[in-house]
């Protein structure tokens, strides 16, 4: 995940007397949802790769993807070969 310095998400303008503290929380779990997805992202694009390691097809594969077997190559097939 890319970290945004304050001088690029203008926090750093922010003045404390007009602009009241707040929890973060909401703040927080966005960002740990963000984490979560990359790190599934990189699971399943890993899982996929093993997959096809074993010699599973790309019909194979859609199906435990829930896709068409064209879906899965297209969105699977150049993150595999760059590895």
């Amino acid at each position: 995940m890319a970290v945004l310095h304050d001088n690029e998400t203008g926090l750093n303008t922010l003045d404390p007397q007009t602009h009241r503290a707040r929890d973060a929380a909401a703040f927080r779990r966005i960002v740990a949802a963000v984490d979560a997805v990359h790190d599934a992202d990189t699971e399943l694009i890993e899982a996929v790769r093993a997959a096809q390691r074993v010699g599973d097809s790309w019909t194979v594969i859609a199906v435990a993807l829930g896709t068409t077997r064209q879906a899965a190559q297209q969105r699977f097939a150049r993150l595999i070969d760059s590895a």
